[in-house]
């Protein structure tokens, strides 16, 4: 059996540079007395060794640990992927970094991970929508640093929210269906039980429909995620064998729209002029898809750069008021598919 990697230490560094291990901790601190030629001569050490300075003590001492703490459904989804990449870089100037936790679309599971995510002492907390267990929100709201809910907008904010309707996006596209003469309009959705934000979409489906008095029928769930592409390949021949008739359909997430306008070519439907299909996400295979993907924008980046001003307001201790919920403005982008 190998032995474990030596972990290099303080007093290894030391030697390297010739110098005291007190001297070496100083040196690495961001503010120091030691000179700028002792400074390169340990971080050349430090370098040639893999050396990183443990900051335990200190943060403990200071009460500050560095870092946020980010929850995400899923790591696979490059909408959440920009939210992440553009609240990581909004606090990449304020010596904050993100540590990431992945719920899976589980509830349970995200109550657990925000336990373990607590217990590390995080300086604020972001989470994917307003649906959580009683213990987790309890945890979330007894935590004592900032709670950011995304991607939604909760009847009952824990504290801070950055996000939209799903429900008022969702009708920006069936509006759209209904004023182009569609009067017979399908939905094809993921795993509703789990995606809370994919039943608020289903939900503006619903309500947009009747207040026209449009059949709410036309509607296919698939029990798989609602990022893949095989719930639209499914939910797309399920509503053509039961309502070969359909004019238009909307779904959840702009993959899913991918997999159903494939197997609506394959089956020999032209697309839009057989049925029009239109996704949700603003993808970027959507963009590129033939035909290209009609879709509503929910600006995943803005989400991510609003949260991380948000943070770093809270945290700077600035006493000027601050809105509690951060709404961001969906839009519908008409392409090829409709």
């Amino acid at each position: 059996m190998k032995d474990k990697p030596k972990l290099a230490t303080m007093a290894d560094v030391a030697k390297l540079a010739g110098v005291s291990s007190m001297t070496v901790s100083r040196a690495l601190k961001p503010e120091t007395s030691v000179s700028k030629v002792t400074r390169d001569k340990i971080q050349s050490a430090a370098d040639e060794l893999g050396y990183v300075l443990d900051t335990r003590a200190s943060e403990f001492s200071s009460g500050r640990s560095g870092f946020v703490a980010v929850t995400i459904p899923s790591i696979n989804n490059g909408n959440f992927a920009d939210t992440v990449r553009a609240f990581s870089d909004g606090l990449a100037d304020h010596d904050l970094q993100v540590i990431l936790g992945y719920t899976n679309y589980n509830i349970e599971r995200e109550e657990h991970l925000i336990e373990q995510l607590l217990k590390k002492r995080p300086e604020a907390i972001v989470v994917t929508g307003g649906v959580h267990t009683d213990k987790c929100r309890n945890l979330l709201k007894n935590s004592g640093i900032p709670v950011i809910e995304t991607w939604d907008i909760p009847e009952q904010p824990i504290d801070q929210i950055v996000g939209f309707s799903n429900a008022d996006a969702a009708q920006l596209m069936i509006e759209y269906f209904i004023e182009k003469g569609f009067t017979k309009i399908g939905y094809i959705g993921g795993d509703n039980a789990r995606d809370s934000r994919g039943r608020d979409r289903f939900e503006g489906f619903c309500k947009t429909l009747s207040k026209h008095g449009l059949d709410q029928n036309r509607v296919s769930f698939q029990d798989q995620s609602p990022f893949s592409m095989t719930p639209g390949v499914n939910g797309i021949e399920h509503i053509l064998a039961e309502w070969p008739d359909t004019q238009a359909v909307m779904c959840v997430s702009d993959p899913i729209a991918f997999g159903a306008i494939t197997a609506a070519q394959r089956l020999g439907l032209s697309i839009p002029k057989d049925i029009a299909i239109g996704g949700f996400g603003a993808y970027e295979l959507g963009a590129f898809s033939n035909p290209s993907i009609t879709t509503v924008d929910v600006d995943a980046a803005l989400i991510g750069q609003l949260a991380a001003e948000k943070i770093v307001a809270l945290l700077s201790g600035d006493d000027k008021p601050l809105d509690k919920v951060m709404k961001t403005t969906p839009r519908l982008i008409v392409r090829q598919s409709t």
